[in-house]
């Protein structure tokens, strides 16, 4: 069976964004993630920016070099059939650049952030690779403004995005069902926001008008907190019990990862 080429990825990926049923991402932070959550029947994923660069030991917040981070994300869609969403951070440049936070606790002008994501869609066209592009608002995180404000300019940013050719528009942050749901009404194109508690379930996001529910660093967290049980209870115990159920045999592991003759 022939590996489906990249546009051929790309276009499923976006048919996935219209239904008939929400796009759920787990995301990935290496290839023995993205092969177990490929195998797990998930028909994408997304990389985690924050996994990724935790994993090489540095703090999220784009402290991992452009580099190695491509290098990751290139390794994880070579080693699926299926396609990937990468998260790249705030996109190490001044020109183009998706995510409109900034760590100051601010976000970048709107006007600018439009003009970027324009220039993302062009880039893309020029370069004939089809691209689906995921445009992130930040509002919900600025500490200053009211949550009316924050609401307000995420819809008004997402809006816009959309407008200038955003496929799909991320907005962390938020996980009371109102909100979203709120959200999911007032943006013009389909809406993604962060699953995992504390979020609501799959089906009320989906049922509230969420179009795509990736997990963001929940995964990894989740992952890394498993280990530290496990590390505490070898200390304290010696005993295995947090971890007697989980392992995955040792054959299974090394079948996802062979590579075919």
């Amino acid at each position: 069976m022939n590996a489906p080429t990249q546009l051929q990825k790309a276009q499923d990926f976006l048919a996935r964004h219209a239904g008939p049923r929400m796009l759920v991402l787990p995301n990935a932070w290496d290839v023995i993630s993205a092969r177990v959550i490929e195998e797990a029947g998930f028909p994408a994923i997304a990389t985690s920016s924050a996994g990724v660069a935790w994993a090489l030991g540095f703090p999220d917040g784009e402290r991992i070099s452009r580099g190695e981070m491509l290098a990751v994300v290139r390794r994880i869609a070579a080693s699926v059939r299926i396609p990937v969403s990468a998260d790249v951070e705030a996109g190490y440049g001044a020109t183009p650049e998706i995510e409109d936070g900034t760590n100051a606790g601010s976000l970048l002008d709107l006007t600018l952030q439009v003009a970027r994501i324009r220039a993302v869609r062009e880039a893309g066209g020029a370069a004939r690779v089809p691209l689906v592009i995921n445009a992130r608002t930040d509002a919900f995180e600025v500490k200053q403004w009211s949550p009316a404000e924050r609401f307000a300019a995420a819809v008004r940013r997402a809006n816009a995005y959309r407008a200038a050719g955003a496929d799909c528009l991320f907005v962390p942050h938020v996980s009371d069902a109102e909100t979203i749901g709120r959200l999911a009404h007032e943006i013009t194109g389909p809406l993604n926001v962060i699953a995992g508690p504390p979020a609501p379930p799959l089906g009320e996001l989906e049922r509230l008008g969420v179009r795509r529910a990736s997990l963001g660093p929940r995964v990894v967290q989740a992952t890394l907190g498993l280990i530290r049980r496990i590390a505490v209870e070898l200390r304290d115990h010696g005993s295995y019990d947090a971890m007697a159920d989980l392992v995955m045999p040792f054959g299974d592991i090394q079948r996802l990862l062979a590579r075919p003759s």
